[in-house]
């Protein structure tokens, strides 16, 4: 054999060798937003892009936005939980009772509007919540900067002005606040929010700045409403999570490459990014035109009573089910503010 035939049976025994370790997995990650969302671009294919590069391409995943694998919203965990799909990235709320623990963190006076303080404690109590996750194999729990009033034809100056108002709810505790208020809460999942707007059958829905961009409220409302320092009407928790199966499955380098692209790092990293994104969508809510309105503290004040009956609702809700609800809310309380900056 010569040098060249060698040489050339040398390269291609090593083209082979790396074509079989190339992409040894690959994995849909399914999700409801549009691939213009900051879920997509700044959570999802960051996280692909480190993960395929720290296991040099072993691990491959093709993003599949807007329900694109089919089925609705609130079917996503079924998915992920039953391997139709590898990776979902989902809101827990679109499946009540299901998550019962990790709701605590929806709650208004819980959640202050700091989308990091609230994962990072998140983060913390992960092992309080761990059995709401019993059945996927999850990657991230996180929430966004919490949910503010977006209206059409309407505008909220003080509790009263709710009253009677159709509003979109993302979650059992948003309706519970909702109710509270005075207003008739409507679950939907958000991408049926701009059409139930111009077609008026709500006059507003709860969801932060960032999501009114890809979905464009801002052409569709006339107001948009928070509270006294940036302060939230609750907010909504949401899953990215692996099917359990799928992760087991790996040899555990590859399994421990998803695991250091996994919790605190990644919380944060994505609260600071949530946090940044809502001034940018009021700035988008004010250029269309729009009133955005931060209540004063005295206003803001006058829905603290309100916002304690959904924690107690929440507390007795979840008492019945056997979980100590009254401690969870206490160390939820403690751990967010422990993490605001």
């Amino acid at each position: 054999m010569s040098n060249f035939t060698r040489a050339l049976a040398f390269a291609t025994t090593a083209m082979v060798s790396t074509a079989a370790q190339a992409q040894e997995f690959t994995f849909s990650i399914h999700h409801f937003l549009s691939p213009k969302a900051i879920t997509q671009t700044v959570l999802l294919e960051s996280w692909v892009e480190a993960v395929e590069t720290a296991s040099d391409g072993r691990l491959a995943f093709e993003i599949f936005p807007s329900m694109s694998l089919g089925g609705a919203p609130p079917e996503l965990y079924s998915q992920v939980r039953d391997g139709v799909a590898d990776l979902v990235w989902t809101l827990p709320g679109y499946t009540p009772g299901v998550f019962p623990r990790v709701e605590v963190f929806e709650l208004p006076g819980v959640h202050v509007g700091d989308a990091r303080a609230t994962n990072m404690a998140i983060q913390e109590m992960m092992p309080d919540l761990a059995a709401d996750f019993e059945d996927v194999h999850p990657i991230l729990v996180h929430v966004h900067s919490g949910n503010a009033l977006h209206l059409n034809g309407a505008n909220v100056t003080e509790i009263g002005d709710l009253n009677g108002l159709k509003v979109r709810s993302p979650s059992r505790t948003g309706a519970w606040v909702l109710e509270e208020l005075g207003a008739e809460p409507v679950g939907m999942p958000v991408p049926a929010l701009p059409q139930a707007l111009s077609k008026k059958t709500v006059d507003a829905g709860l969801v932060p700045f960032e999501v009114a961009i890809p979905l464009g409220l801002a052409e569709l409302t006339t107001a948009s409403v928070e509270l006294n320092e940036g302060a939230r009407f609750g907010t909504s928790t949401f899953l990215f999570a692996m099917n359990k199966d799928r992760y087991e499955s790996l040899p555990d380098d590859l399994r421990q490459i998803i695991d250091d692209h996994s919790g605190a790092a990644l919380a944060e990293e994505m609260g600071v990014a949530w946090n940044e994104i809502e001034p940018v969508g009021k700035q988008i809510a004010r250029d269309a035109g729009n009133t955005v309105t931060a209540l004063d503290a005295e206003a803001t004040a006058a829905f603290d009573p309100m916002f304690e009956a959904v924690a107690q609702r929440w507390v007795a809700e979840v008492e019945s089910a056997g979980i100590d609800g009254a401690a969870l809310l206490d160390k939820a309380r403690s751990a967010v503010q422990a993490n605001a900056q």
